[in-house]
């Protein structure tokens, strides 16, 4: 099977590229100049001669902040960019699984969210990529839409890596504890969605496989300061420095684009249609850590 995924340096573009080969699937990544989301006109063209099983729509304009004064631009490539992919997808008869955000709802739920929740984003980004679901969902095209959240790997630019590189020179760091989520690897994601391709090719009559699913992490519910305790208590239990972590709220540390407060995303539903649960966050991150430091020494 061969998966033609939208981006080349994303965090989840680099897991499936590395998982991938090992679950016995074939990736390509695609992206600019070949594919350019912003202006993506050749669309068809370009996936019809990669010659996909399915396509994953994972590029997107993810600088929430950036956003708020680029909002054209956002929504070029999150909304329209998104819905080319999955219109060529339509047009070359393949499914298409689309990656997605919390940021489509306002986090004011007092728990996880669901999938018929009503959306409402509170910025440029959220909005930006509910034009992108809904487009890919009007395509015609075989279309699961995955909603993630607070995505980190060994890859690119996330927060654990952030939290590592203060660390080095912090003896106390002010992080959030006001916002609720699952931290969740892209590792695990890409995981998920080579099982859930499989299942789409396997299954190519089945409608149930397809509209819009939750995709989080297992284990308790952690705020960004929860989050950062556990990265400082793994790298100390590999050599690391362990800051102390002040509790903040939102409001001391105020950005161009507001934050859902709640972004847990409850998962029955995909664990229910495609059989897929995500491991416990917290066995995750020792997995990233792994990677990122090295494995914790041998008692």
């Amino acid at each position: 099977m061969r998966i033609a995924v939208t981006g080349k340096a994303g965090q989840v573009v680099s897991a499936l590229l590395e998982r991938g080969p090992a679950a016995g699937v074939e990736v390509v990544a695609v992206g600019r100049p070949e594919l350019d989301l912003a202006d993506p006109k050749e669309a068809t063209a370009v996936f019809s001669a990669l010659r996909p099983d399915v396509i994953v729509s994972a590029a997107a304009h993810t600088a929430v902040d950036k956003a708020e004064s680029e909002a054209d631009l956002a929504f070029a490539i999150n909304g329209r960019g998104a819905g080319a992919v999955a219109k060529a997808a339509a047009e070359l008869g393949v499914p298409v699984i689309h990656l997605s955000t919390d940021y489509v709802f306002d986090g004011a739920k007092p728990s996880a969210w669901v999938e018929s929740d009503p959306t409402a984003p509170l910025g440029v980004y959220g909005a930006s990529k509910l034009a992108g679901e809904e487009a890919v969902l009007a395509s015609g095209a075989r279309a699961v839409v995955l909603r993630v959240a607070w995505v980190h790997s060994p890859f690119g630019a996330n927060f654990v890596k952030t939290m590592l590189r203060l660390a080095e020179t912090r003896d106390r760091l002010g992080v959030v504890a006001d916002q609720i989520g699952a931290p969740t690897s892209a590792l695990d994601i890409a995981d998920a969605v080579v099982t859930i391709a499989k299942t789409l090719v396997a299954r190519p009559d089945d409608a149930t496989l397809t509209g819009v699913f939750h995709m989080g992490a297992g284990g308790p519910d952690a705020s960004w300061a929860d989050f950062a305790e556990a990265i400082f208590a793994g790298a100390a239990a590999r050599g690391g420095r362990a800051p102390a972590v002040d509790r903040i709220a939102t409001s001391a540390y105020p950005t161009p684009a507001k934050r859902p407060a709640q972004s847990r995303l409850a998962s029955e539903k995909l664990a229910d249609v495609h059989g897929v649960v995500l491991p416990d966050w917290r066995v995750s991150l020792e997995t990233v850590l792994d990677r990122l430091i090295g494995p914790r020494p041998a008692n």
